[in-house]
């Protein structure tokens, strides 16, 4: 079972159909029981990242969720869900985020229209998992984003896909069993569905 966050920011009936398409039991939650009773968690996310962590507090399932991924238990975070994971975001003045990985979110420095938004390639590395990761995928495929902040991880080896916008950004991060997306899969077509298929063939093994 596939438990989706609800915390009031996110695409959640997007994200629950693509994963409905590839036939998934999902169901969306902000039960703190029913997230421990999944086998992979997935936590959305579009706006800003102070309101992102104030309601995922506000909602009793904060601390619930940072224990799980601390288990081990498969995670997907999804634009916002992935900046939550780190260590602060200079959106707000250094605003702290869960700590799960090291690092920071920082904005865009170009002179590129903000947020990006729209389509763009991803680019990613060659190692076998994140060969597994985008099988089926071609380089430089095209996904949907609309950010105007970004990860930079301390631990630049997690780092398993980037993109171009007037500069590179890692647009996904793998570390043991996080994986976390800058883009959209549930509103990338094929590719995105293509993509949470891969994701659930090697970390569904719990299902």
């Amino acid at each position: 079972m596939v438990a989706i966050i609800d915390y009031g920011l996110g695409n959640l009936q997007s994200v629950s159909k693509a994963f409905q398409i590839i036939d998934r039991d999902v169901r969306i939650s902000s039960s703190p029981s029913l997230i421990k009773k999944a086998n992979i968690i997935v936590l959305p996310g579009v706006g800003a990242f102070l309101k992102g962590m104030e309601n995922l507090k506000n909602t009793g399932i904060l601390d619930t969720v940072i224990r799980e991924i601390n288990k081990g238990k498969p995670f997907l975070g999804i634009c916002l869900g992935l900046q939550l994971l780190f260590t602060y975001s200079q959106e707000h003045t250094l605003a702290p985020g869960m700590n799960i990985i090291k690092g920071e979110v920082v904005k865009f420095t170009n002179d590129l229209k903000i947020p990006h938004m729209g389509w763009n390639q991803v680019e990613y590395t060659n190692n076998e998992l994140t060969k597994k990761l985008f099988k089926n995928i071609p380089q430089k495929a095209y996904f949907y984003f609309v950010h105007s902040y970004y990860v930079k991880p301390k631990e630049e080896a997690i780092i398993v896909a980037t993109t171009w916008y007037g500069e590179i950004f890692p647009s996904a991060v793998v570390k043991n069993n996080i994986v976390g997306v800058q883009f959209h899969p549930e509103k990338s077509g094929d590719m995105g569905l293509k993509f949470l298929k891969n994701f659930l063939e090697i970390y569904g093994n719990a299902c």
